[in-house]
């Protein structure tokens, strides 16, 4: 057995001192090393990027495939890494699941109830949003190797989101040059026309640039971009629910072709229906037709006709509503309210007979009522003297105040609003309302719509 003496341990300590302060000294030369080293493996890496570009750059316009191959030889790498170099493209620029346009228009309109300070900063938050994505459609444009020479002309023809995404989905060269040259043709023509002075040349120039523009516009009208398996699957979502609407995420799932059965279940299902804003009341899915919403106003206008109404409380204030019962009748409310982008749902309410709960889409405060009814007056075919009185109402509310016969004329709108809602009802009690059946046309004479 050792024996350990006070000067055996501090000798033992000494030692381990001097081994760990050299294995301190080493740690400091390697970060110092690496220090050192940092920057020039980034000035590397940036000629490297450069010399990439400027082999790019020189490369005539050809097919992707072809331009891949040699990349990949040129740079020593295996052809999936150049062609993620080649071809990388930003993802899409979603928020929720909604794209930025929509959602900026979204903005404006809630705009329109704000004041003040909070109006301006909320203006500002549009605008920043604005620039933002404008960033990113810049960034989109210059992913696109084979046009980024050509981007000043390129911009100027006010690319949205998906035509970007079209033109960089372009792989063939005859494609790409016939992009190329309406691209070049357009630039010089703009280049000639900057300095002229308005006259015959300068309307030659402008007219031939506005050709190259709707040249370029149809060529991308015509490109085709190949969906992924889950686009396919939201299309197929979005047309089983329009054409049988009610139906089940279970039902949707089967109901899909066997490929995509396979890559879905009814929770992806419900997942994908909520991305495309599809309205699920109880598990049960409803979507207005595309179709329907190309003339939205037409179809509101004759479910106002048939379901709805347009009148005036006893206070002189307007009212538009829709009525439907049930579930599919709050559904139904719920894509009106989505896709008139105003008014207020009042949901599941009891009705005078207590059988199916009542829903409803109401409108009232003067701006939504006078935006339905001025989009939905050139369809209506019962009710559009209704409309005209509540838009004069409206208007001499904002306009006419003070003026005289402001009162009086409040009064009669009022009578004539009774009379268009229950003339058609022989026991209704006029007199009641002071309303003077046989003289009823001077009070629509004395309307005030041309002031």
């Amino acid at each position: 057995m050792v024996k350990l003496t006070s000067e055996s341990i501090d000798a033992a300590l000494e030692d381990n001192n001097k081994k760990r302060r050299l294995v301190e000294e080493k740690h400091r030369e390697q970060e110092e090393m690496l220090e050192t080293a940092k920057p020039m493996a980034e000035k590397i890496e940036a000629l490297s990027s450069e010399l990439k570009q400027e082999w790019l750059n020189n490369k005539p316009i050809r097919d992707h495939d072809s331009v891949a191959k040699e990349y990949a030889e040129r740079f020593d790498l295996n052809l999936s890494d150049a062609k993620k170099q080649l071809f990388t493209y930003p993802e899409k620029y979603e928020i929720q699941g909604h794209n930025v346009p929509s959602i900026v228009k979204q903005m404006r309109n809630h705009r329109r109830k704000l004041k003040g300070q909070t109006k301006l900063d909320f203006t500002k938050s549009i605008d920043n949003l604005i620039d933002a994505y404008s960033e990113y459609l810049y960034k989109c444009a210059d992913s696109i190797y084979w046009v980024r020479k050509y981007k000043t002309p390129l911009m100027e023809m006010v690319n949205n989101e998906e035509q970007l995404r079209k033109l960089n989905s372009i792989t063939d060269e005859v494609t790409k040059r016939e992009i190329v040259d309406i691209l070049c043709k357009y630039w010089e023509a703009g280049l000639d026309k900057k300095g002229l002075p308005y006259g015959k040349e300068y309307s030659r120039l402008t007219k031939e640039m506005k050709i190259h523009k709707r040249a370029y516009k149809k060529v991308l009208k015509d490109t085709v971009i190949g969906n992924s398996p889950k686009d396919v699957i939201k299309k197929a979502i979005l047309k089983s629910v329009c054409d049988t609407p009610g139906i089940s995420s279970r039902e949707i799932h089967e109901g899909l072709p066997r490929k995509l059965y396979d890559r879905s279940s009814p929770s992806i299902i419900a997942k994908l229906a909520k991305e495309q804003n599809i309205t699920n009341v109880d598990g049960a899915y409803y979507k207005i037709n595309d179709d329907i919403k190309k003339n939205i106003w037409a179809y509101t206008a004759a479910f106002i006709d048939s379901d709805g109404y347009i009148t005036m409380d006893k206070n002189h204030n307007p009212r538009v509503g829709l009525i439907a019962t049930g579930t599919r009748g709050r559904a139904f409310m719920m894509e009106m309210h989505k896709s008139l982008g105003c008014g207020r749902l009042h949901l599941d309410q009891k009705s005078p007979q207590d059988t199916r709960p009542v829903n409803r889409l109401n409108f009232y405060s003067a701006e939504d009522v006078k935006k339905i009814l001025t989009k939905c007056r050139p369809h209506f075919r019962m009710k559009g003297p209704n409309a005209d009185v509540l838009l004069e109402l409206i208007k001499i509310k904002k306009e006419n105040k003070k003026e005289d016969w402001y009162k009086g004329r409040k009064e009669e709108l009022f009578k004539l609003m009774k009379y268009h809602n229950h003339k058609d009802n022989d026991r209704f009690q006029w007199n009641e309302w002071d309303i003077d059946i046989n003289n009823i046309n001077k009070l629509i004479d004395n309307c005030k719509m041309e002031f």
